[in-house]
């Protein structure tokens, strides 16, 4: 049996909470979804509810249609991602820019943001990538002073915290992502988040097919009244995954402690080790651990990966340059171009992560890299 590097918690109160829901009336558009953005907007430390999707791209292209994202505009992003951050935005007709990422933690430089953006910049674009905060206050400075916006793609990171401010709060707009091996699950989900309440509402309206049901106009027309005033997709998330994600946001800060004192013991197992680099974790951040980055410098990640899943430990590698991908090589975009983001993708290993994962598990994957590099 392979251990996997993530995978979902799902307990009897979350079956018996769907199971509920399957025995209402609401199967979509309910009370259940209602909760649970109000459930999501407290997590994230905002003032209105959450807008909840049916994924976490949905969530990204959500975002970039509420920013107003249009061709012509730019986008600045990292390339250490999963390629929707940069695709959801090329969607609404954005030219993609890369910028380059700190070597500690994997995240969007704000020194290398500054030294790409332009005038043409709507989004710069960070990604918390491991569930490490970015750096939102340098990052929105840069943002802001020329006239764009900061989205904050915390796919890893709901509950995650820096100097005590809660992820959502800290950028302009934020999106989650609830897919089984996040940090919490509706078994495919997403929402979008925001201080600013225009921006929420424009999200609002295009995941809901860009169409209003007015109560003045509904009463001057009758109850089955709308109106088309935008253009929007059907990316609405129902009351029976929604339902999930109010179960599991009750055990939110258990996986949180969980996800550290996993990290805790991978950090203390692995610690001393000429050829590893670890997580890094900056002063102020309270991250929500979503995968362990092992780097290893000495070349054989390759040799490392195939070693750990043939002793049966499902390991993965996040990720890829989204700007290495054909689609992107196609749009001019080269390798060398973002050096930081190029090595530690080269260099990374995301061992298992995730709550129920056990001591005696954690430290057999400990023992299996510690033999395959003789430490």
């Amino acid at each position: 049996m392979v251990l996997p590097y993530g995978r979902q918690s799902i307990d009897e109160s979350d079956i018996e909470a769907v199971a509920q829901v399957l025995r209402s009336d609401w199967l979509t558009t309910g009370p259940a979804v209602e909760t649970f953005e109000a459930d999501v907007a407290r997590i994230a430390g905002v003032p209105d509810p959450a807008v909840s999707v049916t994924s976490g791209t949905a969530a990204l292209h959500t975002a970039y249609a509420a920013l107003q994202v249009q061709p012509g505009d730019q986008v600045i992003t990292t390339p250490l991602t999963f390629f929707a951050t940069a695709t959801c935005a090329m969607w609404q007709g954005a030219e993609i820019v890369f910028a380059d990422v700190s070597p500690d933690t994997g995240n969007l430089d704000p020194e290398s943001v500054a030294e790409r953006i332009t005038e043409r910049t709507k989004v710069v674009a960070g990604v918390d990538y491991a569930g490490h905060p970015i750096d939102a206050p340098a990052l929105k400075k840069v943002a802001h002073d020329h006239g764009a916006l900061l989205l904050e793609d915390a796919a890893h990171s709901i509950a995650g915290l820096l100097d005590g401010v809660p992820v959502g709060s800290l950028a302009d707009i934020t999106t989650f992502s609830f897919f089984p091996t996040k940090n919490l699950t509706t078994g495919e989900g997403g929402a979008v988040v925001s201080p600013n309440s225009d921006l929420l509402e424009r999200a609002r309206m295009f995941k809901g097919i860009g169409y209003e049901r007015k109560p003045e106009l509904m009463q001057e027309h009758g109850g089955w009244y709308y109106e088309v005033t935008s253009l929007g997709l059907n990316y609405r998330l129902p009351d029976v995954l929604a339902v999930l994600g109010s179960s599991q946001i009750k055990r939110l800060e258990r996986f949180k402690t969980r996800r550290q004192e996993i990290t805790d013991r991978y950090n203390e197992g692995l610690a001393g080790i000429e050829e590893l680099i670890l997580p890094a974790h900056r002063e102020g951040a309270s991250p929500m651990w979503h995968l362990y980055p092992l780097r290893i410098q000495d070349g054989r990640r390759r040799e490392l990966f195939d070693h750990l899943r043939a002793g049966g430990i499902g390991v993965q590698v996040n990720y890829i340059p989204v700007h290495h991908q054909p689609l992107f090589a196609e749009l001019g975009h080269r390798k060398g171009s973002c050096p930081v983001a190029e090595t530690y993708a080269e260099q990374e290993i995301s061992l298992p992560m995730f709550p129920d994962l056990t001591d005696s598990q954690v430290d057999e994957v400990i023992g299996l890299v510690r033999g395959f590099l003789g430490a």
